[in-house]
């Protein structure tokens, strides 16, 4: 597993309860000996998507095929999770580098504030 791969997982609700199976963006590997990832949320649910923010994935994107994603899909990149990458069911696919660098960046932009 490495950044830009697009994983299954039971993502965490923000308000801690379990949540459906869904697909994620590895953002980062924590350094250190724990298995720590950083994940991104991924949702059809492209009407949620905060312009200029979140990464939307269309399926005429060159890149799309290699996601794994079935429908258009967005990126929500300030619905983050740390896990443990035991809890992690599958691997769908990923991301090309050059999507992978507008996410850190807009990432990075949003923290540095």
């Amino acid at each position: 597993m490495k950044p830009g791969d697009i994983v299954l997982i039971r993502f965490p609700q923000t308000d801690l309860q379990v949540g459906k199976l869904r697909p994620a963006l590895v953002v980062a590997i924590a350094p250190g000996r724990h298995e720590d990832v950083l994940l991104a949320l991924i949702t059809s649910r492209v009407h949620q998507a905060v312009p200029d923010f979140d990464e939307i994935i269309e399926p005429e994107d060159r890149d799309f095929a290699e996601t794994g994603l079935k429908v258009r899909s967005v990126v929500r990149i300030a619905r983050l999770a740390t896990v443990d990458a035991s809890v992690i069911n599958a691997r769908l696919g990923k991301v090309s580098s050059h999507r992978m660098v507008s996410v850190k960046r807009r990432l990075g932009a949003w923290l540095h504030v």
